[in-house]
């Protein structure tokens, strides 16, 4: 890395940084009260506001939002007609999962093979510590040029939009001339990369009932409709015999232009078994970046152990569907629904839920924040030039903040590179990306203020 300033001040506060995310990382703050105590999510979110506090931040508060979550903010003010930056991570986490399966405890803080290991690491409770690590590295060479806020979501994770509803509540509170989403990543270590373009996401339930109640199989079976069948039955509508989403009037063979994902890059990358095949047909830009995506993330039914041999009467599923840029979410799910009601066997009952929606985001990538950015990585990444991709997750909040406030320029980068293993057991963080993109961030910081200066000029 270069010896410019700013990145030997980030390299000296890395062991700092390693312990305050070892702290973060400590509250499992799931925003889902089935799965985690609510104390674990308002531990993370005041730790989240002494830390603002700590960095002498105005106006720190924790935001109660509508779907019952908490958002933390805070103000750095910066010099006189300095433009201002808004910059964003969320604290709340993905379950852990199989705790089983975690080499390390998944709420501890663990390095092993030079990355650092425990949910949220990487997603996103990293990016709020890059974010300290670019502004501790500013005001430690000459002060932070800008004004900044600082918005750190409390259920990104569970797509309830509170935030969101919060912020068009408020709409002067996140106003910014650029926004920094810090809950991206690299297309891979080393190779910078910004965010050009997110997919949509619509979350529902779809429940399948059939009989008053379950009966024997053996008596029965044969004649008694099975609402576990008849769910299977409509999922496996979904997806066409190699595996792409099919859903009626759906479109679903759009391509991808920009940077390509190799296949051999991205079997290694998602792991996928030796001998087994990719789902979809394109490219894999295609399928991930520019088509929608269709999967079964969890399925209600008697489990295996201690199964009787008995119809089930009623079977539940929960669907998770991304929606590509220049589709709607809203639009995409009652597709969903009409899709799934055509295709119910037997006129079994079927009734839906909406768990959670979030429109695509596609951003500018010629703007003047663009450049800024493209100039910090080259300073951060020597030999590299900033690289723009696609990303298939979701960050409903994007859009919000860019009908609220048309003329901000909204950047993604962060550490969710492929071998961090984000929303899987085993997350991780690389603490040489975590330095390099704190610098990049840093450098940004000043590129931008300059070039604001000069269009006042």
């Amino acid at each position: 890395m270069t010896a410019h300033p700013i990145a030997e001040t980030v390299a000296a506060l890395m062991p700092r940084a390693k312990a305050e995310l070892t702290e973060l990382v400590a509250f499992e703050s799931v925003a889902d009260e089935a799965v985690a105590p609510r104390s674990e999510c308002e531990g993370a979110a005041n730790w989240v506001a002494d830390a603002l506090r700590a960095e002498d931040f105005q106006d720190v508060a924790l935001l109660d939002t509508p779907d019952g979550s908490q958002s933390v903010y805070g103000v750095l003010p910066g010099p006189v007609g300095a433009p201002t930056v808004l910059l964003y991570a969320h604290y709340d986490v993905q379950p852990k999962l199989d705790e089983s399966a975690w080499i390390t405890p998944p709420f501890e803080l663990t390095e092993r093979d030079g990355r650092w290991y425990g949910r949220g690491a990487a997603d996103c409770k990293g990016g709020f510590i890059m974010h300290l690590l670019a502004l501790r590295a500013l005001k430690a060479n000459g002060g932070v040029p800008v004004t900044v806020k600082v918005i750190v979501e409390g259920s990104e994770e569970q797509g309830t939009g509170g935030l969101e509803r919060y912020a068009e509540a408020h709409p002067e509170l996140l106003t910014a001339d650029a926004i920094v989403i810090g809950d991206t990543g690299n297309f891979r270590v080393g190779l910078p990369t910004v965010t050009a373009t997110l997919r949509g996401m619509t979350m529902i339930r779809v429940r399948i009932d059939t009989l008053e109640g379950n009966l024997h199989s053996g008596q029965f079976g044969g004649a008694a409709p099975d609402a576990l069948a008849a769910l299977i039955r409509v999922l496996d509508t979904l997806r066409a015999e190699d595996g792409s989403t099919v859903i009626d009037g759906l479109p679903a063979d759009a391509v991808w232009d920009g940077l390509q994902y190799p296949e051999e890059d991205f079997r290694r990358d998602a792991k996928v078994l030796d001998g087994v095949g990719l789902a979809g047909n394109g490219t894999v830009a295609d399928r991930i970046w520019a088509r929608p995506a269709v999967t079964v993330i969890g399925i209600d039914c008697h489990p295996v152990a201690g199964a009787t041999p008995s119809i089930p009467s009623t079977a539940r599923a929960q669907i998770s569907l991304r929606v590509p840029p220049g589709q709607d979410a809203a639009e995409a799910t009652q597709l969903l629904y009409a899709h799934i009601q055509k295709r119910v066997p037997w006129h079994a009952r079927v009734s839906f839920e909406q768990v959670g929606q979030g429109q695509a985001f596609s951003a500018d990538v010629t703007s003047p924040a663009y450049t800024s950015m493209a100039e910090a990585m080259r300073i951060a990444y020597p030999g590299e030039e900033m690289q723009a991709s696609g990303m298939g997750g979701s960050i409903p909040l994007c859009n919000t903040l860019a009908a609220l406030y048309p003329k901000a320029e909204i950047l993604l980068i962060g550490l969710s590179e492929p071998e961090a293993q984000i929303h899987a057991v085993n997350e991780s963080v690389s603490p040489e990306e975590l330095e390099r993109l704190s610098v990049a961030e840093a450098h940004f910081l000043v590129n931008y203020a300059r070039s604001k200066q000069g269009q006042q000029g």
